[in-house]
């Protein structure tokens, strides 16, 4: 199948309606506020040149950006681990973040990419010190409101050969700009027809897609990875604490793909598209419903996290 005509056909977690407003939009650049088509960073910046960079991804709910302190520990925690210096408190990042939704009149259906690199380089090599005029920082605010008709419809995915690596090589837990691995994998799915990859741990137990969590349910309880080998994700990490609360067990543990292939459902979490079900794996039907019951209840349990959480309750 050609890649082109594979993205088509496909849905993913990141489905989206068109938003007529996200044209006029204005990004933040390093202190600027830019319209869109004049957002820009120069080709010697470290993540455009090397992926050298880390990320977040956040949601703004009634004027609120949901877990905010929990993003920025994370942002921060891996800038500290590639030894970047973001040059900002988490205050100000949060500042500026807000600065940059006020600028917008942003307060509801608003997904953020908060990107920092390593900044400009003098030359273009990969030797950090060639970084000397200070990080990136960019800000992209977008109107999204996840695709209600991919919830209902559920994902299909298939099974990659493309693993998540052993920290010696890529810690998986970073949440950094190089993503190779993952579009890789996302490649490998769509050439096979699927919506999305499923990857696997070094040991061949079931891990991540190549851009959410992933959960099974079997007999009522609630199995996701180890977590050993994949981004622990804020919204994976509030799934398995809601479902705790509630009542119902939950296992971080290794399973196998005929552990997977035998649930009675499966799902994936995600910033932006919160609990997705999913409907295939590998031409094997998940559940009879998508969302199944179980995908149902931990919808409900998150949505009223967040209202509680940005003030709408």
């Amino acid at each position: 199948m050609d890649i082109t005509d594979a993205v088509r056909s496909s849905v993913s977690t990141h489905d989206s309606e068109e938003d007529p407003r996200n044209a006029d939009i204005l990004i933040y650049v390093d202190g600027e506020m830019l319209p869109k088509d004049e957002a820009k960073v120069s080709v010697y910046d470290s993540g455009f040149m090397l992926g050298d960079g880390v990320w977040e991804g956040l949601r703004l709910y009634n004027g609120v950006f949901a877990f905010l302190d929990d993003h920025l520990d994370r942002l921060f925690e891996a800038a500290l681990a590639i030894d970047l210096d973001i040059g900002k408190t988490k205050e100000e990042v949060a500042a500026l973040l807000y600065e940059t939704a006020r600028a917008n009149g942003m307060t509801d259906d608003v997904h953020v990419r908060l990107m920092v690199t390593r900044g400009r380089k003098k030359s273009p090599f990969q030797d950090p010190r060639l970084s000397v005029y200070g990080p990136t920082i960019v800000v992209i605010p977008e109107y999204k409101v996840a695709d209600e008709k991919t919830i209902r419809r559920g994902l299909s995915l298939h099974t990659v050969p493309i693993h998540r690596g052993l920290p010696m090589t890529q810690d998986p837990k970073l949440n950094s700009h190089s993503k190779l691995n993952c579009i890789l994998a996302l490649v490998h799915a769509l050439k096979a027809g699927a919506d999305e990859a499923l990857m696997l741990d070094p040991q061949g137990f079931v891990n991540t897609t190549n851009s959410t969590n992933f959960f099974i349910v079997r007999k009522g309880e609630l199995w996701t990875s180890t977590g050993d080998y994949c981004m622990n994700g804020i919204t994976r990490q509030k799934v398995i604490d809601l479902a705790r609360a509630d009542g119902i067990p939950v296992h971080e543990r290794a399973f196998s793909l005929v552990e997977t292939y035998g649930a009675d459902e499966a799902f994936v979490t995600g910033t932006f598209g919160a609990q997705t079900p999913v409907r295939e794996i590998d031409g094997r039907q998940i559940g009879t419903s998508w969302p199944g019951p179980m995908a149902q209840r931990i919808r409900s349990l998150y949505a009223d996290l967040i209202r509680r959480e940005c003030g709408l309750a």
